[in-house]
């Protein structure tokens, strides 16, 4: 058996994508406002056909893209992702009416998407989400009802669906309040847990819906989202009711190697730099790579960095596979790569002293960029929860470890 090892289409294509992400969307991203939607570079993605890939590639190729991109341009990975991350959801559980008018938008850049799950009481506990979906009828006559008759109908649309008003907020929503819709997760049953949460793909132009952008230390944009009885029907119900968390934890388990892959980006990028920086730095009579304590900070990142990449393919495959273990593999690869290239980025700075903190170094940007990861889309502290939750549900089921 040889080491697991990508095939050469796949090796070229991700050169590729190095390329193109440092020539053509590099020039984009620098001339971007921080903190706002990039339309131009989201443009271009879809010009060059990657935004359609978010589709088709499954979890590997979209894992080698993000890495890819993230080597040469963080934007460019990011502005990718959270497109996919919005929606993801109506690709896999919307309508053929809900496809047909995002879906084409979305791949060729001109619509901007956005998850909307993360609450300002509910963010890593995201089962224990407020956002409420109210049911919307008539005004009922004030007479009491009979004793043993049924409750007057919900009010219905013309084609019988259900309405709802959206009540409440969302906070730390990436690409919110720029988005042009959101895949939003809302309570449509009180006081039922995770079992009681409907998504809905709200447009950002539907009547009581604004939001305020956040000014964070990632220069991606951020922002909370306040519904005033945002009015929604049947026809806005991503999959099932009162199945959404189901939605949002199978995006999460597609999206979480992602940005493990994002995170290996960086990390590798930051490895070359250094590798670069200290064989040519002269201190104490020779290189810094010369001294053995440098060169072995280095062996170390670049050990880590090859570790968490092989967790992220393995968890990436898996997905592809339709393996059972994908939740605890997903968390795996979101957790080691996260951590991997938070110690790697940090020991870069260390290594590269002063100057990878001044404004505009590639460190010094991957410093910022590379923080956040660790927090969205489950922090880690959650991460290491559902890996132990996957292993003892194993463990009680007899099945053996990998």
């Amino acid at each position: 058996m040889t080491a697991f090892s990508l095939e050469p289409e796949q090796t070229a294509w991700c050169a590729e994508l190095r390329t193109l992400a440092a020539e053509r969307l590099r020039p984009l991203a620098d001339k971007g406002e921080p903190g706002h939607v990039n339309r131009p570079l989201l443009a271009e993605l879809g010009a060059l056909g990657l935004l359609t890939r978010l589709f088709t590639s499954g979890a590997l190729g979209l894992c080698l893209m993000r890495e890819s991109l993230a080597y040469a341009c963080t934007e460019a990975e990011t502005a990718l992702a959270l497109q996919g991350l919005g929606a993801h959801p109506v690709h896999a559980h919307g309508t053929d009416a809900q496809r047909a008018r995002w879906l084409p938008r979305v791949s060729d850049g001109t619509a901007v998407a956005a998850f909307a799950l993360s609450e300002p009481g509910a963010g890593s506990d995201a089962a224990g989400l407020g956002l409420r979906a109210e049911r919307h009828g008539p005004k009922t006559p004030d007479t009491p009802t009979a004793p043993h008759t049924q409750p007057p109908p919900l009010c219905a649309d013309p084609d019988g669906g259900s309405r709802w008003r959206l009540t409440g907020e969302k906070c730390w929503i990436s690409n919110a309040p720029e988005a042009d819709f959101y895949t939003v997760f809302a309570r449509t049953t009180p006081g039922a847990g995770a079992r009681g949460i409907t998504a809905f793909l709200v447009p950002a132009d539907r009547p009581g819906l604004t939001g305020t952008a956040l000014d964070m230390l990632s220069p991606h944009p951020i922002g909370t989202l306040d519904f005033d009885a945002v009015p929604v029907t049947a026809d806005d119900v991503l999959g099932e009711t009162d199945r959404g968390f189901r939605v949002a934890m199978g995006t999460l388990n597609l999206f979480r190697p992602g940005v493990g892959a994002f995170a290996v980006g960086m990390a590798q990028a930051a490895l070359d730099a250094t590798l670069a920086h200290t064989a040519r730095r002269d201190a104490f009579g020779g290189t810094l790579s010369g001294l053995q304590t440098v060169a072995h900070q280095v062996a170390e990142m670049a050990l880590r960095t090859d570790a968490a990449r092989l967790v992220v393919y393995a968890a990436a495959t898996a997905y592809d596979a339709g393996a059972a273990d994908v939740p605890k593999r997903a968390a795996m690869a979101k957790l080691l790569a996260t951590e991997t290239a938070q110690y790697v980025v940090d020991t870069a700075v260390q290594l590269h002293g002063a100057r990878a903190l001044r404004r505009g170094h590639l460190l010094e940007h991957l410093y910022r960029e590379v923080r956040a990861p660790r927090i969205y889309e489950g922090a880690s502290e959650v991460q290491r929860g559902i890996i132990a939750k996957e292993l003892y549900a194993a463990a009680a089921q007899g099945k053996d470890a990998p």
